[in-house]
């Protein structure tokens, strides 16, 4: 046993021990974890541990457990009882954590406990913004390529319906062009899978499971271009306080009343778990904060309107608009660096005097080896950046907007940038049909945009194109790239990232020329391949485990 862990059990009594061993996963290792304990104690046990003289197992039980103020008595009730104890225990770690917030000042001990929280039934505008952060949040969405979004509730389709435009001269229009996208959507289903199955019959030694679920994969990828921005979803968020206190200030700051409204809800039950974490959101600190976001969209409102007169046609759906043109210096540079004693000018200086070809043997050698698309470049390849201009459907933006360790903005959701029509709804004969739900949309986002610019999004199909930019390094282009042209990812996005890829090869070729694991071939049923992996891995599991 680790002395110190010794130590620690021999100033402890047996009782002592009995109650800490609810607490830990262990007793007698130095490396445990936490169970048994809300998310608020967890967080305040953490950041009382940073100033704290001893272990952290003798903090709980001295500074948690052993003081009659802080309650604990009820926590431990809580894990036996789990019933309403739950409350009052919260109620006595946020107290706490109060203390030591105001001692130390310190808004980072807001990491150290987190939640999982479910935000059911919200648009698919909404989804994007809880989506958004880049860091301290793990979001889960309801898939629209594989799940059907047909259902309905008491008669209804499921989609959202804003108060202003259904208080408004355009309710009835409004509610006529989501209804006829779902309609269309859901007389599509059938009919669409039918032609799948006929063009792409089943073959030897493709199970009926791999088969089945390939066709309607394929089936939702097409057809998913009717669902209007208002269809519901719902997205599962794990994250930390800090995290989440930022997201609802957001949140608030909102032009629109669903996300409002959705903050507001999200924090009455954030408080039941995490309340001193998210508590700032929307007091009167979190109120400067929204205040300032307003102001900031407001005045880039203003500056754009006064310096932006014309829009100029765009239709490529990939520009390459800036790039950095010392980017092997740089990366040479900086893979010198942490195994150097010497001063980054120095380095430079150096690398500046090398030929071309000793430059890039030092990249080679640090990239050569990679064996699959898990093996990411390190570090010093995030100093070279890119810029893509990016135009397409708003079923791609919203697959590719999960990639969040880059910097990415989009421009409001419109019908102005006309919209992308799946081949396969030509090849089945649908395309009229589709075309006719288009234009309709169209016009009645061109009635409502009048009035209600932001609120007329809703009402936008996913087959519409939308503007957006990725400012990413060299590093996170390597793992988009090559995780988003597999086979089984969905079509349209996958031609985008072949693209991106043409591109930063024509600047850098010898950077990307590392990037393996780029597959530039078109696929037609794309996830059977992965469907007939997962058929043999449950095939595994039967074996080990039994039916």
């Amino acid at each position: 046993m680790d002395p110190l862990v010794q130590n620690d059990l021999q100033q402890m009594t047996g009782e002592e021990i009995k109650i800490l061993s609810q607490f830990c996963t262990n007793m007698d290792k130095p490396v445990f974890a936490l169970r048994n304990l809300p998310e608020v104690v967890k967080g305040a046990l953490f950041s009382r541990y940073s100033r704290a003289p001893y272990s952290l197992r003798m903090t709980l039980l001295r500074e948690f457990i052993q003081k009659p103020e802080m309650g604990f008595s009820e926590i431990v009730n809580f894990q036996i009882d789990r019933g309403a104890d739950e409350i009052v225990a919260i109620k006595k770690a946020e107290e706490f954590y109060d203390r030591v917030l105001v001692g130390y000042g310190d808004d980072s001990v807001a990491e150290l406990g987190g939640a999982h929280i479910a935000c059911e039934n919200v648009s698919n505008i909404a989804s994007k913004v809880l989506e958004d952060s880049r860091i301290g949040l793990s979001p889960l969405e309801k898939s629209t390529r594989y799940m059907l979004f047909n259902e309905k509730t008491n008669g209804e389709y499921r989609f959202y319906k804003d108060p202003a435009i259904m208080q408004s001269e355009f309710a009835g229009l409004y509610l006529k062009i989501c209804n006829l996208l779902f309609d269309t959507y859901s007389g599509l289903v059938d009919p669409m899978m039918a032609f799948i199955r006929e063009k792409y019959p089943q073959e030897e030694g493709t199970t009926d499971r791999a088969y089945a679920f390939t066709v309607k994969a394929k089936a939702c990828d097409i057809i998913r271009v009717f669902l209007p921005a208002a269809a519901l979803t719902n997205v599962g968020i794990f994250g930390n306080g800090r995290a989440f206190e930022y997201l609802l200030t957001k949140m608030y700051a909102s032009e629109l009343v669903e996300m409002r409204n959705l903050a507001g809800t999200m924090q009455e039950e954030l408080q039941k778990v995490i309340p001193s974490f998210v508590k700032r959101a929307d007091n009167q600190y979190g109120q400067v904060q929204q205040q300032f976001f307003v102001e900031t969209i407001d005045a880039a409102k203003a500056s754009a309107s006064n310096i932006l007169k014309e829009s100029a046609a765009q239709s490529e759906s990939v520009v390459l608009v800036d790039y950095d043109k010392d980017a092997e210096k740089k990366i040479a540079a900086t893979i010198l660096y942490s195994q150097s004693k010497h001063p980054m000018q120095q380095i430079n200086e150096a690398i500046g005097k090398m030929s071309e070809e000793e430059r890039r043997r030092i990249i080679h050698d640090c990239l050569n080896t990679r064996s699959n698309r898990r093996h990411r470049p390190g570090r010093p390849f995030e100093v070279a950046s890119y810029t893509f201009d990016l135009l397409g459907n708003y079923a791609i933006y919203r697959d590719l907007q999960r990639h969040r360790m880059l910097t990415q903005e989009r421009q409001r959701l419109t019908t102005h940038n006309g919209y992308d029509t799946p081949k396969e709804l030509v090849e089945a004969g649908f395309a009229d049909k589709y075309r006719d739900c288009m234009e309709k949309a169209g016009e009645a986002f061109e009635e409502i945009s009048k009035r209600f610019p932001q609120q007329a999004q809703y009402i936008v199909p996913f087959g519409y194109r939308i503007r957006w930019y990725f400012h990413l390094n060299l590093r996170e282009l390597y793992h988009l790239l090559e995780l988003r042209t597999i086979r089984q990812g969905h079509p349209d996005y996958r031609k985008m990232c072949q693209e991106m890829f043409r591109q930063a090869q024509k600047v850098h070729p010898f950077l990307v020329s590392f990037m393996k694991f780029i597959d530039m071939n078109d696929y037609e049923l794309e996830r059977l391949e992965s469907e007939k992996r997962i058929d043999k891995k449950m095939e595994e599991v039967k074996k080990k485990y039994g039916s």
